[in-house]
């Protein structure tokens, strides 16, 4: 009985260990070129798609533009396959900002969006992004 205990716990053990190792592996380490596009109710123009990079790894899946005065928490992160989804909020001169995230990794590109709400206001991110190389 004992022997059966310790294979069914080292089973478990095993099935969990390797899903979360094969979470996101379409999901390449490096520096990406990230598009972001705004889109804002009521805004009379369209903003210009602004153009960034950051650093992934599978650690820190999270395309993110560091915004200056910005004091950002992960509230919470899920992976699921290629995709990553998570609550961030962020404390801003003008109040908490809070963001719900969704990527898909596709190897050398993804895309994903991002709804962020504060202070009544809404606004929505869409986010291309592609691999350009090695983290520097």
């Amino acid at each position: 009985m004992v022997k059966k205990v310790c294979f069914v716990s080292m089973f478990a053990f095993l099935v969990l260990f390797l899903s979360n190792i094969a979470q996101a592996q379409n999901m390449k380490e490096g520096l990406w070129q990230i598009t972001m596009t705004i889109e804002m109710p009521g805004m009379p123009m369209q903003m210009p798609p602004q153009t960034y990079t950051h650093c992934l790894t599978k650690k820190d899946m999270v395309p993110q533009k560091e915004e200056p005065n910005q004091e950002c928490r992960m509230v919470k992160r899920d992976i699921e396959g290629d995709t990553v989804t998570w609550v961030m909020e962020c404390k801003t001169s003008e109040g908490t900002a809070v963001f719900n995230g969704k990527v898909t990794y596709k190897g050398n590109s993804f895309e994903g969006i991002i709804k962020m709400k504060q202070s009544g206001m809404e606004m929505t991110q869409n986010l291309k992004g592609k691999w350009i190389g090695e983290c520097k």
